[in-house]
């Protein structure tokens, strides 16, 4: 009886302390994920200055367009016969003694 109630007690006690420490573990998450927030709103603050300008600007006129990228290229090939000058002794047909 005293050994399950001890039981019982302990399993509530590492429940709040798992508990505690998940709360403590999600602030510092959220509090880290704040100051990145902060931090990325302060170095962009003249690019959304200019974009936001630059918008004023065209009076609403867009652009729109669309890009292809076409790479052409040739391939030179170059037939090599055995026993062509300029190219080394093939080893295939080698005889042993």
């Amino acid at each position: 009886m005293l050994r399950t109630a001890f039981a019982a007690l302990m399993g509530v006690l590492l429940l709040a302390l798992g508990f505690m420490f998940s709360v403590i573990v999600f602030a510092v998450i959220g509090v880290l994920g704040l100051i990145l927030w902060g931090y990325l709103q302060w170095k962009t603050r003249k690019l959304r200055r200019a974009m936001r300008e630059q918008a004023a600007a065209s009076n609403g006129h867009v652009i729109d367009g669309e890009a292809v990228v076409v790479e052409e290229y040739s391939v030179t090939t170059k037939n090599v016969l055995p026993g062509e000058p300029g190219q080394a002794p093939s080893t295939q047909h080698r005889e042993y003694p």
